[in-house]
């Protein structure tokens, strides 16, 4: 399995991962298109906000991680922020999520002080995946706004 830093020549595969990901019940809801393509857009300049590798297996792409990166008071230093995790259909159950996340902590490791994600509570395999890994349920919701 590789990582590998995105490029502008992934442009349309990323986004119909995305659009994968947000029509798969791992989100609540689909995002507009152009969304997707915002962030694709951002990604690709080098953003300090946000970065996103390509999960690559055999040459072949199996899916994508989306990164975000916010400071936290609370946690005392960097949050690294597990936007999202796709692995297409024909990829899953071979250990490229644990993967995935694990190189993901590793190379983070000493810079961050927290790694956060959400999960919808549907997504049983998910759940049992991240609790695995160790990360802990928050005990509190969040709330947001559009602006």
């Amino acid at each position: 399995m590789d990582l590998k830093k995105i490029e502008p020549q992934d442009k349309e595969q990323f986004l119909a991962m995305e659009d994968d990901f947000y029509h798969s019940g791992a989100a609540m809801a689909p995002i507009p298109r152009d969304n997707a393509r915002r962030t694709f857009s951002l990604l690709i300049t080098g953003s300090p906000f946000a970065a996103a590798r390509m999960i690559q297996l055999e040459g072949k792409t199996a899916g994508y991680i989306l990164l975000a990166f916010t400071w936290s008071n609370e946690a005392g230093g960097m949050v690294v922020w597990l936007e999202e995790l796709y692995i297409r259909p024909e990829f899953r159950s071979k250990g490229l999520g644990r993967e995935t996340i694990r190189r993901v902590m590793a190379h983070y490791q000493g810079k961050a002080s927290r790694f956060r994600l959400e999960v919808e509570n549907s997504n049983i395999r998910a759940k049992k995946l991240y609790r695995k890994i160790g990360f802990t349920d928050l005990p509190y919701g969040q709330m947001y706004i559009e602006s």
